[in-house]
């Protein structure tokens, strides 16, 4: 059983929580993680893009000379992918990237690469995280108290989604705010929230995560 020392916004201890061996011993296998992440990728693309091809780039009605005699290659079209402003060859049409993925192998992963976190020592775990004002020197000085502002990249993960602490965060350009699973997604309080990936994880250099929002990970990924 792993325990992390809980601290206050000024650095200050406040006690200590053991995670539960489901979350700090969690494993997957590397194959299996590799997959989640790249279907985590694919799902974010829009697949919007679009080229043209030469049937429906505007102009090139007319043959542009003749068949014979010129010593010029044959050509039908000024609108062939060979000419510049042309159409393009096997044009891009839009398209859906998105792969499926099982929902416990996706679980697995994320709790994989928390595991990896909490035993390189990158989790911090806070009591609560709240400003009284929206202004980005409180996280600023949070941070640095918690001796992590830094990192180059930092992830904190709150227990639902707080507009204020939102934007004290929002300029930070190394820091991302997250929000941890819950129970009942139809709540007005949550309808912004956005929980994190596995990729979100891996790609951070450091944690900071509120006692709450680790109580909630236990409560419903752990089960």
């Amino acid at each position: 059983m792993v325990t992390l020392e809980i601290k206050d916004l000024k650095g200050k201890s406040h006690g200590k929580h053991s995670l539960s061996d489901k979350l700090s011993e969690a494993s997957t296998s590397p194959t299996s993680l590799h997959r989640v992440i790249v279907a985590e990728e694919a799902n974010k693309r829009q697949g919007t893009q679009s080229a043209k091809t030469r049937s429906e780039t505007r102009g090139g009605g007319r043959k542009p000379y003749k068949q014979k005699k010129t010593g010029n290659a044959r050509q039908g079209s000024i609108r062939s992918p060979l000419y510049a402003h042309g159409g393009m060859a096997l044009a891009v049409k839009p398209r859906d990237y998105e792969k499926q993925l099982n929902k416990k192998e996706r679980r697995a992963a994320i709790l994989t690469a928390f595991a990896s976190q909490v035993a390189a020592g990158n989790v911090t775990v806070v009591d609560s995280i709240s400003f009284k004002e929206m202004k980005t020197k409180h996280a600023q000085e949070a941070l640095k108290a918690l001796e992590v502002f830094d990192a180059k990249r930092i992830l904190v993960i709150l227990p639902e989604y707080d507009e204020a602490t939102y934007k004290c965060f929002r300029n930070l350009g190394h820091v991302e705010v997250r929000t941890a699973p819950i129970k009942d997604t139809e709540s007005d309080s949550n309808m912004k929230s956005q929980g994190f990936s596995a990729r979100d994880i891996l790609i951070a250099r450091k944690i900071v995560i509120c006692e709450k929002a680790i109580h909630q990970m236990e409560e419903v990924w752990t089960k």
